[in-house]
């Protein structure tokens, strides 16, 4: 099975977009916590659904599909004036960076899907 992006950043890359992963899966697990406790359930499920799609980037396993349920979710809760504006447009810009730019080479997803080294050996 092919990754849905073609390569996996290494060193110094793969180093910023790990720090994105975790500031973004923090701030959204976080507002989750924070709108929970005075919210019921019925309003705060695109923030569970939002705050799932961060520990799934936080690990970085299906980045991609994670990071665009990123961008759907926020961009609903920016139109409806549910949470933030500006909050809600900044995650969901960092949503679309992440599932463009790939999860790096700490993830998940270089570990499922990365390059794998084949040895072929003489027959004796």
């Amino acid at each position: 099975m092919r990754p849905p992006f073609s390569t996996f950043a290494d060193r110094l890359p793969s180093l910023g977009l790990l720090l994105l992963r975790v500031v973004t899966a923090a701030v959204l697990v976080f507002r989750c916590v924070q709108l929970h406790r005075f919210t019921p359930l019925h309003t705060a499920a695109p923030f569970l659904v939002a705050a799932g799609a961060g520990l799934l980037l936080l690990l970085g396993s299906w980045t991609v599909l994670a990071g665009l349920v990123v961008v759907v979710i926020e961009l609903l809760l920016a139109f409806s004036h549910a949470g933030d504006l500006s909050v809600s447009v900044l995650l969901a810009t960092l949503g679309l960076a992440l599932a463009l730019l790939g999860p790096g080479g700490w993830s998940v997803d270089a570990q499922r899907f990365g390059w794998k080294r084949i040895e072929i050996r003489r027959p004796e």
